[in-house]
């Protein structure tokens, strides 16, 4: 299964009264089908999965893959803390379409699962039992807990872990992953900011909250590094370097899905106990999106 391209990880669309907006969903997943993304992830971490309950993300996967167009790559986020539930919301997606499930490390107990070993038996424990391949996902700060790239190598042995999507942002671990997984493992990467690097160093495709709101700017990037058009791709690089920080490391979800508004797709309001982004960073996010429109 080849995960090149760009993959946005899609918000959850909530009415005024916090409960999954259906028409929004068939709205956002019908626009984004126009444009050349590769695939959609339903319920990961910029889809507010741990604010879902397991009924809500069955919803979603199934509302999802109702609307998405056929060639487009349902993958679904079902990483918990457990291996059972994971294991069974995994395989849950797997009845519905889904081709991969992206499997966050698990982290509550940290001073339990710090470590190569805990992760790697986690991993291996929901790969075996899955019915569809696994990706690992690693985000360190979020969840405090960083997987090493020796361990990843290691599960990239086992037949059902076929990709990891890295979000730490750092190209010398993604470097150092390509180097030292078995061949045919994909590193995908989740940081928009070092996005162009990235693909520069090998990973091949990218799992990134910003293309939900301005999804043709990453585009463009993967376009113009297949392509060869390196000033190209540096060039739009720099165009969401602003924007891509705004969304996700100083607003989040909130003022991504205020982005989303302005372009055309539907945010609406996050989950509580997160709140709609402020008057200020609203301000701030339409200034540096002015350019990113469409």
């Amino acid at each position: 299964m080849k995960l090149q391209g760009i993959f946005p990880p899609i918000t959850t669309p909530f009415n005024s009264e916090g409960e999954l907006y259906k028409a929004k969903v068939r709205h956002n997943v019908e626009k984004w089908n126009l444009a050349a993304l590769a695939g959609y992830v339903v319920c990961g971490s910029t889809g507010e999965s741990v604010m879902l309950t397991p009924e809500e993300k069955y919803q979603m996967w199934e509302w999802v893959a109702e609307y998405a167009a056929p060639e487009k790559l349902l993958l679904a986020g079902t990483g918990v803390e457990s291996v059972r539930e994971t294991v069974a919301l995994t395989n849950r997606a797997a009845g519905v379409g889904y081709k991969a499930a992206l499997v966050r490390t698990p982290h509550y107990y940290k001073n339990l699962l710090n470590n190569a070993a805990a992760q790697a038996l986690y991993f291996r424990s929901v790969a075996d039992q899955a019915k569809i391949p696994i990706m690992i996902y690693n985000w360190p700060q979020t969840t405090g807990l960083d997987i090493p790239a020796e361990a990843v190598a290691a599960l990239s042995e086992h037949p059902n872990i076929i990709a990891i999507k890295e979000s730490s942002g750092s190209l010398e671990k993604v470097m150092q992953m390509i180097r030292e997984v078995k061949p045919g493992f994909q590193v995908l990467v989740g940081s928009a900011p070092t996005l162009y690097p990235s693909f520069q160093v090998g990973a091949v495709g990218a799992v990134l909250a910003f293309a939900n709101a301005a999804p043709y700017a990453t585009i463009a990037i993967w376009e113009a590094f297949r392509a060869r058009e390196y000033a190209a791709a540096a060039d739009w690089q720099n165009r969401i370097a602003r924007a891509a920080v705004l969304v996700t490391t100083r607003y989040g979800i909130p003022g991504l899905k205020h982005a989303m508004d302005l372009n055309g797709y539907y945010g609406g309001p996050p989950r509580l106990p997160l709140t709609p982004a402020t008057p200020e960073a609203k301000r701030e996010i339409e200034d540096a999106f002015h350019d990113l429109k469409g």
